[in-house]
């Protein structure tokens, strides 16, 4: 089961709250997982090329209220690489099922960003788990439109298959300012702390290769047709300034999911937990609320 966390290494624990960090085996993976909080059990999933660390706020705000569970994907963050059977949407699911009953958790809410929001919805389309809502932020549960979503899934694949990539990836995220620009281009804006933790994520080389094979291995497409049997209440937070998932594809996504509710984020990019975790959690509060993972308010 849980195991404590092993010493983190000179410089110190990389991650917030380490002392909610556990290590759990499952699925062929050393989950790196925080929790905290003694609530209605509620997961966090991080989106691809993050970590458990964009909840760090977020998971501070629904601790008092809910036991939160975020665990680092597969390869990313302090997670182990896993088999490559992991690293497909599917895969990421059943893997993550596996995590939860090792840990003997079924939640009650599900939260994910961006590609996490696709994995939650595969696991509640396969019943997985059984939420009473699923909350999306900025989601990415349809295929990037045209041309240019082939092109990028074949360069993934070629990439992931070349093991010199990720570490000249991760050579190139140390140069000055290139993680600024690539946090730049995602349309948020995040503090020195936050740029800091995606700095160490991406010139980490194995971080990089598992977050490749992810890519290379990402079909939104099934996941597309078998929205219409999502059957958790679906929840859309969107970014009004989001340059990685565009604002109009939650409409889409609406218009799919027979009573999805889409709700506007004035101002913030893709990373919104990592830029208002406050506004996103109350947004959270009021959804358990209003599906009774959490009582009602009293006046």
């Amino acid at each position: 089961m849980d195991a404590p966390p092993p010493e983190w290494g000179p410089d110190g624990p990389p991650w917030p709250h380490p002392d909610y960090s556990r290590f759990v085996d499952a699925a062929g993976v050393r989950w790196h997982v925080q929790i905290a909080g003694a609530g209605p059990p509620v997961l966090l999933l991080h989106g691809a090329g993050a970590s458990s660390h964009s909840w760090r706020e977020a998971f501070h705000l629904l601790a008092p209220m809910f036991r939160v569970i975020a665990p680092d994907l597969p390869g990313q963050g302090r997670s182990s690489d896993g088999p490559t059977s992991v690293y497909s949407i599917r895969g990421m699911a059943r893997a993550t099922a596996a995590m939860l009953r090792r840990l003997g958790v079924q939640p009650l809410l599900a939260v994910g960003h961006s590609a996490g929001a696709a994995i939650c919805a595969r696991m509640i389309i396969e019943k997985h788990m059984a939420p009473r809502a699923l909350v999306g932020v900025n989601a990415a549960l349809l295929p990037f439109g045209g041309g240019l979503a082939s092109v990028y899934s074949g360069l993934a694949r070629l990439l992931a298959k070349n093991p010199i990539a990720p570490r000249m990836f991760a050579w190139r995220a140390g140069w000055p300012g290139a993680v600024e620009r690539l946090i730049e281009e995602t349309g948020s804006r995040l503090s020195d702390e936050g740029i800091a933790h995606y700095r160490r994520l991406a010139t980490d080389p194995a971080h990089v290769a598992a977050t490749l094979r992810m890519m290379a291995n990402w079909d939104l497409h099934e996941l597309e047709g078998d929205l219409p049997r999502l059957d958790a209440p679906l929840y859309l937070l969107v970014g009004d300034r989001d340059r990685t998932v565009p604002p109009d594809r939650a409409a889409s996504v609406a218009r799919v999911v027979p009573g999805a509710e889409v709700i506007e984020l004035t101002g913030l990019g893709h990373l919104a937990h990592e830029e208002a975790p406050r506004l996103i959690t109350d947004h959270i509060i009021a959804i358990a609320r209003r599906h009774g993972v959490l009582p009602q308010e009293t006046q």
